[in-house]
């Protein structure tokens, strides 16, 4: 039973009392597993385009932008880059200047002279204790070195976000997830005017610093790419907010209040939804390179967009002949073989359909936000993957599947989860209106079923965390999806410090 101050609480917070109540009884029944009916690979589910066809998406996507074609980027960037650190906080709390033969810290010290924040670590050291690098290095002062990187009172890269940090070395200075963002905005999403639409969501304690080096980088970019940029930023909404329980599954309180905690990146898609453009590119913050190592990103983020736009094509004119009703039946065999073996949606109802049935069976997929997603050749990589699975309705249909969302018992799905050739690298592209131009309402495409529930801690006491559906899981569950093969080149996330010396990252 929530109590008056709780109700105050969720009005404040624009969460319905139902919301609660419904996120409370999640927590006694769990969240199901999905139902998979195999993993997606190349012929089946996954796309690998040949020459021709890359050549045509390629032009697709020019004609698009050179049309007047409305495009944005949308980067989720409210991460903090703490976990990027765990190893160097380990260590600085660990009591010795020691290093372990092969650890991550002995490596980041062995290759200090590639860190991209070599420059600042060097004032930052002089400042802090009056000597150099190279006499603290000399010294074995490693764990002097590493606080000078991590703390707050040395450069604090473990209390930044991930986008404000130094990722890569040129010869005018280093550069910034953010700057390397705009840079390949530059030259891949620059509509006919010349400018480039770029979003961020970042967390509100953040905030503050984007906008101070927005501010400071935006018109070097300019000059040195060309174009104009419109950058915009938002915020998890507070209405996205899940509330916490304690073990039992009773209300969590804090202080006498019910303690929510941010719904995971899924509450991001009401952030999505606020988006004008018609498509939208989705990346996140640390998959970046520096100028010599773009190349493939820049001709296979144009692909993208190009077979997307090539996609919506066909989607526009089948539903243009059924709402205008000039199809033959042999357009409707050949509309359900496109939704068939292009979106890869089936359903064994079909069969038992009438042609008038089947007709507003196909509308009604058709007509659905539309994404087409980057996959890369599994090499090891963490992420989730490319999956056929089975939906609410009993159709079947392209999904990207994290393991937490499968089940660990059913021998038959780990047989699949281990024969999975590709991941998912998060590289993305939207089509998020309908053929009149109106935007889709892209919660209203969410399987609230696909959360889940983690176990937390605040302030030393054990808490049940609530995650939503995934960005790109369980909040696009309901949008028509592509999957193609990407070359492994364009996946380059930084994870922990030391990515940053991998030859990817080296200018």
């Amino acid at each position: 039973m929530l109590r008056p101050e709780d109700l105050e609480l969720l009005k404040n917070k624009g969460i319905s009392e139902s919301e609660v109540e419904a996120q409370l009884q999640r927590f006694v029944t769990g969240f199901p597993y999905l139902q998979i009916s195999d993993a997606a690979r190349v012929g089946a589910g996954i796309f690998r385009l040949d020459e021709e066809e890359v050549t045509s998406a390629l032009e697709r996507w020019k004609e698009y932008l050179s049309h007047g074609g409305e495009v944005c980027k949308f980067v989720p960037a409210s991460g903090a880059a703490s976990r990027m650190f765990k190893a160097l906080f380990e260590f600085v709390d660990g009591g010795t200047d020691e290093l372990k033969d092969g650890s991550p810290v002995a490596a980041l010290i062995a290759n200090i002279d590639k860190l991209p924040f070599l420059p600042e670590l060097r004032e930052t050291v002089k400042t802090l204790y009056g000597e150099d690098l190279d006499s603290l290095i000399s010294a074995g002062r490693n764990r002097d070195i590493i606080a000078a990187i991590v703390k707050p009172e040395g450069m604090n890269y473990g209390g930044l976000p991930k986008g404000l940090l130094k990722f890569h070395t040129y010869p005018d200075g280093a550069r910034t997830p953010i700057e390397e963002h705009l840079t390949e905005g530059a030259q891949t999403a620059a509509n006919s005017k010349g400018i480039v639409n770029l979003h961020f969501t970042v967390s509100a304690n953040h905030r503050k610093l984007f906008e101070e080096k927005l501010a400071e980088v935006i018109p070097a970019t300019e000059a040195r790419t060309g174009v104009k940029f419109n950058v915009t930023m938002s915020e998890q909404k507070p209405s996205t907010d899940t509330v916490a329980v304690n073990p039992d599954n009773t209300p969590f309180l804090e202080d006498g209040h019910l303690l929510f905690r941010p719904g995971g990146h899924g509450a991001l898609i009401q952030n999505l939804n606020d988006m004008e453009s018609a498509v939208v590119f989705i990346k996140n913050i640390d998959n970046v390179v520096p100028d010599s190592k773009r190349a493939d990103t820049i001709k296979y983020k144009e692909v993208l967009g190009g077979l997307l736009l090539q996609v919506h094509d066909q989607i526009e004119e089948d539903l243009q002949a059924i709402d205008e009703k000039l199809y033959t039946q042999d357009d409707i065999k050949r509309m359900l073989d496109y939704l068939n073996n292009v979106l890869n949606v089936r359903d064994a109802k079909l069969e038992k359909m009438d042609s008038d049935s089947v007709v507003k069976y196909i509308r009604e997929k058709l007509n659905r936000p539309l994404r087409v997603c980057g996959m890369v050749r599994n090499e090891g990589e963490p992420g989730g993957g490319p999956f056929i699975a089975y939906n609410p309705d009993g159709s079947t249909s392209p999904q990207i599947l994290e393991s937490n969302q499968v089940d660990p018992n059913n021998g038959e799905y780990m047989k699949m989860m281990k024969s999975a050739t590709h991941f998912n690298p998060v590289d993305l592209v939207c089509y998020i209106k309908d053929i009149h131009g109106k935007k889709f309402d892209l919660p209203s495409y969410v399987d609230p079923a696909t959360g889940f529930i983690s176990s937390k801690s605040s302030h030393g006491k054990e808490l049940r965390a609530m995650e939503l559906p995934g960005l790109w899981n369980g909040a696009m569950s309901d949008w028509n999806t592509v999957f193609v093969e990407v070359p492994i080149s364009t996946f380059n996330p930084v994870k922990t410090v030391n990515d940053l010396l991998r030859p990817a990252h080296q200018s």
